[in-house]
């Protein structure tokens, strides 16, 4: 009895001291309890993260401080406190931290996603803004994105009344887009190049997200690391480099006998220039945040939006009727006609409002000291953006939980030019593919409203539970009935 005495009176010294020294320190404010060695480390356990900062930010306020293990990080969840992590600490925050997943995944982070701010990294995002995903490469390469976007209506055309699995459509179609817009090769339907190849990189993305949703407690008590993960990690990263080497070693091999506008092309043009440089592994590494980015996050994003239509079938109608009047019945809808259709660009922005593609975005980490809202922030803090929490804050949103595109009024802007809707981020680490992944979700989402009645497969509404990942996939795959609108049927009949 007199050691536990001992020893609860030493807790609450420790307690009591370290919140003292948190206010003369002048840091954010931190949850309780703190415990020894392990600090916050538990709430990490709690699933899904995002939701679990969000009710502790609910209590302590838009910036709180944790301390998990031996990483120290800070959690903004409001859009001032964003916005100033995003502007004027905007080079602050630019590096990332290094993790184990960086280490494996990002080339001993030297990728893009991983690599730290500094010449090297300015360089890749140069490539990345410049050479790959320009609005000209982008115009580019426009036609392939609809040829496969007019092949997925085709397919579900010829097997209308039929149950369709969502998930499955959706990822064979941005699979073909990115795949042809990075190899010019297709993996599914008509002339598809190598099923297994195609089957061999699924199996690699499932590994790849699963993986990189597992917590590495090594990455906060660097003594618990885990064999078993990092041999994981090894495994996989062999295979992607395996994957991405046999695509580079295909496209030199021909690319003397075909003037193609893929983009490993662009980049083995580059390595023509500077072979020092632009080794196969940097090659590698940006093909695979853009092909791994292009393929789930648009597919989560478009299933998540058809989930919405499905439940809401009165928001259907109404970008039904929206595209009736500005394109007709003669043709299918384009990118360029993304511009005029407000309805179907508010439906998109509510959707990434609500499940936002990566809801804790990519981790940042802090290169020198600074302030947010007022708070001391020491140099080596990881920060964690909640845009989950922001962009379902009813500080911020009416009904933050309601399915309501017309919020986002006629412009389709809402909150979207300040830091109420960040889903791709802000700032130099912005994801450099948003305008891509809105111009896919848009046209073939666009596509499939312009086609087809939707139907449930039951009477009860589509479940809309999130599943585990840091893309926030839906837990159960989507299966619906298409059917085609009958003033489509004579278009749709000749495609």
């Amino acid at each position: 009895m007199e050691t536990l005495l001992i020893f609860s009176i030493f807790i609450a010294l420790y307690l009591i001291t370290k919140h003292l020294l948190n206010k003369i320190r002048n840091l954010p404010p931190s949850p309780f309890p703190s415990l020894p060695i392990i600090s916050h480390l538990y709430y990490l356990l709690k699933k899904p993260i995002h939701i679990t900062l969000t009710e502790i930010s609910k209590r302590k306020g838009p910036v709180v401080l944790f301390q998990f293990g031996f990483r120290r990080v800070l959690v903004v969840s409001s859009p001032s406190a964003a916005e100033e992590c995003f502007t004027k600490n905007d080079i602050v925050f630019t590096n990332r931290p290094h993790m184990l997943i960086g280490k494996h995944f990002g080339y001993n982070y030297t990728s893009l996603g991983w690599s730290s701010y500094g010449e090297h990294w300015r360089n890749l995002r140069r490539i990345a803004s410049l050479e790959m995903l320009s609005s000209t490469r982008l115009q580019m390469l426009s036609g392939l994105r609809f040829n496969e976007v007019r092949s997925l209506v085709h397919r579900i055309f010829h097997n209308q009344n039929q149950s369709v699995n969502m998930r499955t459509e959706l990822f064979e179609l941005t699979m073909n887009v990115m795949m042809r817009m990075i190899a010019g090769k297709r993996y599914y339907g008509e002339n598809a190049a190598d099923l297994e190849e195609a089957k061999r990189f699924k199996e690699i993305c499932a590994e790849t997200f699963k993986l990189g949703g597992t917590t590495n407690i090594g990455d906060y008590l660097p003594w618990f690391k885990s064999k078993e993960l990092e041999k994981g990690y090894l495994e996989c990263q062999r295979k992607r480099d395996e994957f991405m080497q046999g695509l580079v070693d295909q496209h030199r091999s021909r690319i003397a006998k075909e003037k193609t506008k893929t983009l490993i092309e662009v980049l083995l043009a580059l390595q023509e220039t500077d072979p020092e440089y632009y080794i196969d592994d940097v090659i590698s590494g940006l093909m695979l945040v853009l092909l791994l980015g292009g393929t789930h996050i648009t597919m989560n994003a478009m299933e998540w939006a058809v989930s919405l239509l499905l439940n809401h079938p009165e928001e259907l109608k109404k970008a039904q009727r929206e595209i009736d009047n500005s394109v007709g019945h003669s043709r299918l809808i384009e990118e360029c006609d993304l511009a005029q259709l407000p309805h179907l660009g508010n439906i998109i922005n509510e959707t990434l409002r609500l499940y936002p593609p990566v809801p804790l975005l990519v981790p940042h980490e802090s290169s020198e000291e600074c302030t947010v809202q007022g708070f001391r922030i020491p140099r080596g803090t990881t920060l964690l953006v909640n845009c989950w929490a922001i962009q379902n804050d009813p500080k911020v949103w009416v009904d933050p939980r309601e399915f309501k595109p017309e919020r986002f009024g006629n412009g389709g802007k809402g909150n979207r030019d300040g830091f109420g809707l960040i889903p791709f981020g802000s700032g130099r680490r912005g994801c450099p593919g948003e305008g891509l992944a809105l111009r896919m979700v848009g046209l073939g989402l666009g596509a499939m409203v312009q086609c087809f009645d939707w139907n449930r497969i039951g009477e009860e509404m589509v479940d809309m539970r999130e599943g585990t990942g840091t893309t926030m996939p839906k837990a159960h795959p989507l299966v619906a009935k298409f059917k085609p609108r009958q003033i489509m049927v004579d278009f749709l009949s000749q495609i």
